[in-house]
């Protein structure tokens, strides 16, 4: 009973702190893993042209094949997604948050070096494959993570603040990409010193960019031992006396910053599960009715989501190529569109708090539309291109930090990353074979002739699957500024 009510003081001191209370490099730790997993998200957009052509016997970049063997790439690497979220991140739960992702980091790690070393398709696939279940579980443990170490008024900052690098890694790998696997063109048609025209880099280039993400990989794998235990999870599994001398450093750490602490707050019952199997985290989520419709709201808002998020994300530079751009010019936009990727972060920083997190989910698709109706119709003008592909990066982007922060704060801390697994990871199933299936419809579409109103069917039914998710979301509960053993009991 002692050991229950010295947890609960624990879990209220922490509750108190009103500012980010860990060394500001913890931020950049958690930030360099992000930096990576998006740049091997990312780095297919432009690459994988390149890819087809040299190592998948396709003759031209605008063939009509492209998308169709992208949609293959795009679900194999969601299918591992989903198994890393399903077969991992209960792992999160019982044996803690850092070992896990020292894990997940290494798997990812190694799945970018094999696809370097692919030689075909189908070890492409698996190479993919690998890569997405150290994606699947590594989102989910570092999102818990953060919003279980970050103060109650800055979740979704501090979210937003680890998510800025997740977009200077989708910035490099569509620049990077763009440098190694296009043939020079002048600007802004495309970048003047590209190298992917002649030498090693023709025939080459997208696997060097696999290699860079496997160094990336490295390095956040070495920075994230310095990371400390989540407090909140020793605390579940009655390893107090661990959590108090995390949560007395994090103490020292605001009182430098903000002089005297505030209050602690009434203390909330704690519950102590020294072992959590899978199949109690499940029962948890699943059989009280309570987490059940939460988890349903949050399932379908990611499964329909993420159609959009991956079509846009692995698809774009394909999609204007079938459209008839040429392929410089279809990287050249998209890698200036990811512009509007950068700027979510950014956004979030300063207004992150400002709104309820679901109200973010149609804000986003409203964006998303606009962006995508800009392409569509600006045909002819660069400048309208590229501002539209800013404008639906940021619309279709937006939501995803938000909704990172939101999932983990519907799910008590003994199966929080077993939920968001379940949740953030199963609708990767949706993202999966909707994405595959769009390539297919989209595919179809173009192959039937070119002009601006197929362009317009193109962008708004990429967008409209995002829509759907907005209707979803409003049905969740609000979280903004409470504490998350009061939104989630033990």
């Amino acid at each position: 009973m002692e050991e229950k009510k010295l947890g609960s003081e624990v879990i209220a001191r922490l509750d108190r702190l009103s500012v980010w209370s860990l060394p500001a490099s913890f931020i950049a730790i958690l930030g360099t893993g992000f930096l990576f997993t998006f740049f091997d998200i990312f780095d297919i957009n432009v690459s994988f042209i390149q890819t087809a052509l040299t190592t998948f016997g396709v003759s031209s970049p605008s063939s009509p094949e492209i998308p169709k063997l992208l949609g293959p790439v795009v679900l194999w690497n969601l299918v591992g997604y989903v198994i890393g979220a399903i077969a991992l991140t209960p792992l999160a739960d019982r044996f803690g948050r850092k070992r896990m992702l020292v894990l997940t980091m290494a798997i990812t790690g190694l799945g970018s070096l094999y696809n370097a070393l692919s030689p075909n398709y189908v070890d492409y696939l698996i190479a993919r494959t690998i890569t997405g279940i150290g994606v699947g579980a590594d989102l989910a443990i570092v999102n818990t993570y953060i919003n279980e170490v970050a103060p109650i008024n800055g979740r979704a900052k501090f979210t937003a603040l680890v998510f800025l690098f997740a977009t200077l890694g989708a910035f490099l790998g569509l620049w990077i990409g763009l440098l190694l696997t296009t043939p020079p063109a002048p600007f802004p048609l495309g970048l003047p010193i590209a190298l992917g025209g002649s030498g090693v880099f023709a025939l080459s280039g997208w696997r060097i960019m696999y290699g860079v993400g496997s160094l990336l990989a490295l390095i956040g794998l070495a920075l994230r031992f310095e990371l400390p235990e989540s407090p909140r999870w020793l605390i579940s599994k009655g390893r107090v006396e661990e959590a108090l001398k995390i949560v007395e450093r994090m103490e020292e750490i605001a009182k430098r910053k903000i002089g005297e602490l505030p209050s602690i707050p009434q203390l909330i019952e704690v519950k102590v599960m020294t072992e959590v199997s899978y199949k109690e985290a499940l029962v948890t989520i699943f059989k009280d009715k309570v987490y059940l419709k939460r988890w349903l709201v949050l399932f379908f808002m990611w499964f329909f989501g993420y159609i959009t998020v991956y079509t846009n994300a692995a698809g774009l530079t394909t999609i204007l190529s079938s459209l008839g751009f040429p392929s410089p010019e279809a990287g050249m936009i998209a890698s200036l569109g990811v512009l509007g990727f950068i700027a979510v972060p950014v956004l979030l920083i300063f207004l992150g708090e400002k709104l309820e997190r679901k109200i973010w989910v149609p804000i986003s698709a409203i964006i998303s539309l606009i962006g995508g109706t800009m392409m569509a119709l600006g045909r002819g003008s660069l400048g309208l291109e590229v501002l539209g592909a800013i404008v639906l990066f940021l619309g279709i982007d937006l939501w995803v930090p938000i909704s990172y922060t939101w999932t983990t704060e519907n799910f008590p801390t003994r199966a929080r990353v077993t939920g968001f697994g379940l949740a953030d990871g199963l609708g990767h199933i949706g993202g999966g074979i909707g994405a595959f299936l769009l390539a297919i419809t989209i595919g179809n579409i173009l192959s039937s002739g070119v002009g601006n109103y197929t362009a317009l069917e193109v962008f708004t039914l990429m967008v409209s699957f995002q829509v759907i998710s907005a209707l979803v979301s409003l049905a969740g509960i609000k979280t903004s500024r409470k504490r998350l053993d009061e939104l989630s009991p033990y």
